[in-house]
């Protein structure tokens, strides 16, 4: 269950997991003094870890930031039940030796799990056999793709902390108090932080044009 925020079935990860459970007891040798609980449960996590790695992500995602992803997630439900409440970035950075932008990246790439169903209904249906019929009309994605060509160059420039509040205002769309809240600084220092980002972008594509 500690998988379940995949794409990925539970039944599919109860199978994995089995086959996990299988391949323990065929390695367990008792005479070396452990028992088989402490030996089989890492090799089952290992074989949840591998699958989901190799099969549980809808959009293409490195293999460092996948297993960044499942170090924040494991961490997440761990030092959350230890201090009772959500842990902040810093905290799950010192967690799992992570740097915060990391965890920040691993945080907003958990999106590429599960993508939406081009079938699905925009009217909520979804038992209806037919997907909705849309009238084609110019799409403003093409300019906000000439746009990102011109301001990610620059965008990949900034500090790591102007870079991290920019990811998590413009492609998370987060507010600037639950920016404050997820990174652990006031809403005033996110604010400057976006400001002074937005200055130097607005610079460097200036320069660039």
């Amino acid at each position: 269950m500690r998988y379940r925020y995949t794409s990925e079935p539970i039944e599919d990860l109860v199978q994995v997991a089995s086959m996990g459970l299988v391949l323990a007891a065929q390695r367990y040798d008792a005479e070396r003094g452990t028992s088989f609980a402490s030996f089989a449960v890492p090799t089952i996590i290992g074989e949840l870890r591998r699958h989901i790695r190799d099969h549980g992500w809808s959009a293409r995602v490195p293999r460092s930031v996948q297993e960044n992803v499942m170090k924040v997630h494991a961490a997440t439900d761990e030092l959350g039940a230890r201090i009772g409440r959500s842990p902040s970035p810093r905290e799950l950075a010192a967690e799992t030796d992570l740097g915060v932008e990391d965890v920040l990246e691993a945080t907003l790439a958990t999106t590429a799990y599960e993508a939406a169903s081009l079938d699905h209904r925009i009217d909520g249906d979804d038992d209806s056999p037919e997907p909705p019929i849309t009238i084609g009309v110019d799409d403003p994605g093409y300019e906000h793709v000439e746009r990102a060509v011109v301001i990610w160059p620059a965008v990949s420039e900034l500090p790591p902390d102007e870079r991290a509040v920019v990811a998590l205002r413009f492609l998370g769309d987060l507010t600037q108090s639950e920016i404050a809240a997820m990174i652990g600084v006031s809403q005033m220092q996110v604010s400057r932080l976006l400001r002074r980002a937005l200055d130097r972008i607005h610079t460097a594509t200036a320069a660039a044009v």
